[in-house]
Parts: structure tokens; sequence; C-alpha cells
């Protein structure tokens, strides 16, 4: 019996030929990655190792994103204490301050995850880098805190999941349409604890940056892991980032590999998709949605801060303006693409339009500063996650969208079709 993709990387980092589902390996790590959220506690269980210094300073990553610019006395004494730790054991990759971007977005910029790696982080959207063919997966803060001190993290194989994806993608149709309709035809458990191999001829066909976008939901379906095989765009890519021409390994699924399940999408018919609260789950097209207005619109994150995100909303919005009462929150995922978008001249289009330009951080994403909602406040957000009080209030709500979606909401002030804003002109 064959070996899927996810198994052969396990399987070369356990140092064995064969694993199989439900295996139990000890598996080398290429990265392990921590943020100013989950290291503190990492931190003080590595002390308590007795470890003298890190297993690797080139291949332990900090990235302080979620609370820098600190918004507090207690983040400021956290973000504080990973800057001592590093400096105290040497560690090269240190990403802070106007050196800092949404790790998920930053460190395949920096071509620091190639094809093959194995990447754990305590961070439930490590699954991200799946998008270049490697296995990454979320972890806790003490898991983070042993991998760094030894190297190696113990992991249970999973099944795998194989989605395909056929047919031809409409107009403004996105990775995150594709994700987002995923999870609302199989749950949010509908992959506890398995790997999701995203493939198709639509897959495919997707930019990197729309890959990346469904491979950092893939946890919001339950998954352990999603992952793309590579192919000439993910290799278009890698040869851009990868400045120190590291070892690419390129694998495939076998023919013969074993799967949980096997599903197909016929994307031809697939509308814009908006998550509604308070679930990823709970998704609905734009077709069937009634006026919903709203009062903040956010468009960033490791899902979606990327060039492409940002080109489609500047799509969008070009000589249009935000409506009245409503914010326009843009995050840049990286100071590159920042740069990059003020080189376009795309922040100029987002400042005229009423928008606010915001730092590269994860913002209010996870409720951590720059755009909290108050009670009964609805925000449409390209982020992740629309859970009871994610960004804000328990009373307030947030909608799961696109870039595309997002900006043309942000002009209607309401939930809107960007075909409503583009072809048809503002309302």
């Amino acid at each position: 019996m064959g070996m899927t993709i996810t198994e052969k990387i396990i399987a070369r980092h356990a140092g064995t030929k064969i694993v199989k589902p439900g295996d139990l390996v000890m598996a080398r790590v290429d990265i392990a990655l921590g943020n100013d959220v989950t290291l503190p506690i990492a931190l003080d269980e590595f002390e308590k190792t007795g470890a003298k210094e890190v297993f690797d300073k080139e291949r332990v990553v900090f990235v302080l994103d979620h609370f820098t610019p600190s918004n507090n006395v207690q983040t400021a004494q956290q973000c504080l204490k990973i800057r001592r730790f590093a400096e105290k054991y040497g560690l090269i990759h240190v990403y802070d301050g106007g050196r800092a971007g949404i790790e998920h977005v930053l460190l395949p910029e920096m071509g620091m995850v190639l094809p093959g790696y194995l990447v754990i982080g305590a961070d439930s959207h490590t699954c991200t880098y799946g998008a270049l063919g490697a296995f990454s997966t979320g972890i806790g803060s003490t898991e983070l805190a042993s991998a760094m001190a030894l190297g190696e993290i113990w992991l249970k194989v999973p099944e795998t999941i194989k989605i395909e994806y056929h047919g031809r993608l409409g107009e403004w149709i996105t990775g995150k349409d594709l994700i987002l309709y995923t999870i609302g035809k199989i749950g949010v458990d509908g992959a506890l604890y398995k790997a999701i191999e995203f493939g198709g001829e639509v897959i495919h066909q997707l930019s990197i940056d729309s890959r990346f976008a469904m491979c950092n939901m893939a946890i919001e379906a339950g998954a352990k892991n999603g992952i793309i095989e590579a192919d000439e765009i993910t290799l278009e890519y890698v040869e851009k980032v990868n400045l120190q021409n590291k070892e690419v390994q390129i694998l495939e699924s076998d023919v013969d590999a074993s799967y949980s399940a096997i599903l197909e999408f016929d994307c031809t018919l697939i509308a814009p998709q908006v998550a509604f609260p308070h679930s990823p789950g709970n998704v609905k097209s734009i077709n069937e949605i009634e006026t919903i207005t709203i009062d903040q619109v956010v468009i960033g994150s490791c899902t979606n801060g990327r060039m492409e995100d940002l080109r489609i909303a500047a799509r969008i919005l070009k000589g249009k303006k935000v409506s009245n009462n409503l914010r326009l929150l843009i995050f840049p995922a990286t100071p590159h693409i920042y740069q990059k978008a003020i080189a376009e001249g795309i922040l100029d289009i987002f400042l005229e339009a009423g928008g606010t330009i915001c730092p590269p951080r994860c913002g209010p994403c996870f409720g951590g500063s720059m755009g909290l909602l108050a009670e009964g406040e609805r925000c449409v957000s390209t982020t992740n996650r629309n859970f009871v009080g994610r960004m804000g209030h328990i009373k307030s709500e947030v909608y799961l969208s696109s870039p595309a979606v997002a900006a043309a909401s942000a002009v209607l002030g309401r939930l809107a079709h960007p075909e409503e804003v583009v072809s048809k002109g503002a309302k």
C-alpha cells in the first residue's frame, strides 16, 4: 500500500520508510515557531527542562505579531520576556517591530518554509504552510518548549481526506470562497485530526496566495493539517524566496495511497461565500443573503493579507468611497507586502476611499487591538474565525468573506456581491 504526501513527509522526518494512520512517531522538526501569545508559557516550560540551549538557533523562530505594538502593560511585559529569552539563547530569527509581519505570511515570504518540510508552531494556523507541500501543524505551548529543546516531537500519523475540486471558477472566486464552501459542506469537525489533501484541476490553477488561504483554514474543519502537492506554481514561488538555495523535496501521494474519504466538488456554480455568526461552518452563498447592514470591514490576517487580496480589494474600491458610518481597516500582512502595495498605488486607493491603513499585525482578528467591536456591531472580515466575542463584545457579529465581498460591502454598507459595485456602481 502506498502513502499520501503527509505520510511520506512524516516518515522521512521519523527516519523510517513507512508510516500508516494511527502510528505514533518521534519526528524531527525543520522549524519550531512561537508568537507573543503562546511563547511566554513555552519559555517558562523550556527553562524547567534544564536545557542549556535550543536545539538549533537557526530553526527556532519567534514572531511578535499579535500584541506589538503593545496595547497594555501586560502584553508589553510578555513581549519583553520573549526578547530577553531570544537574546539569552542567541536566536537568529526573531521578528519584532518594523521587521515583523503576520507569522504565517512572513515565514514563507522569507524562504523559511519549503516543500517537504515538517513545521510545528504554537498557533493553530501553522497549517498554512501546507500550501507549499509541507507538513505543518499547530501545537500547544508546552509541546513547543519540548521541541525547542529537542528538535523533535511526538506525532500521531493522521488519516487523510482527499478533496478534489473540478470545473471552472467564476469571477471573483478565490481560495477563500473554496475553503468556506468546503467547511460549509463537511462541517467544523468534518476532518477532525485528519489531513486534508486538496487536489483537482481547480487547485492546480489557483495562485499560491489562494492556496495559502485554503490551507490556513483547514483547522477550521478540525484538520491536523492541510496540504497541496507542489507543482510548477509552487516551484515558481519557491524559486523567488529560496535565496539560500536550500534543498527542496517534491513529494507526491502514491496512486495506491489509502484515504479515509475522497470528496469531489464542482466549482462551476460556486458563488462568493460568507460564513455567518458564530461559526466558520455556518456558510451561505452571497446570492442567498438578505440585506444585512454592517459597521466595520477588516481586510487582512494570515488568511487574506497578501498581495492578491489587496489587489482584489483595490480593484473594487478604486474611485469609490466607504459607506458613511462604516470603518474600513486594511492590514497588509508583512512589511514587504506593505511596501509593494505602496509602490503599486494600492494604499492610495484605500486612503482615497476612506480606509485606514494599519501596521502588519494580527490586529482585531483574535480580539487583540485595533478594530474591536462594540455591543451590537457587525463586521465583515477576511479573517478565519467568527466565534462569539472573537473580535470584541460578545453581542457583536463577525461575517467571514473573501476580500472581494469585504471590499464591496465596505462601499455599500451591507453584505454585498462584488458585481454590485464593479458592474453597476455603488447604490
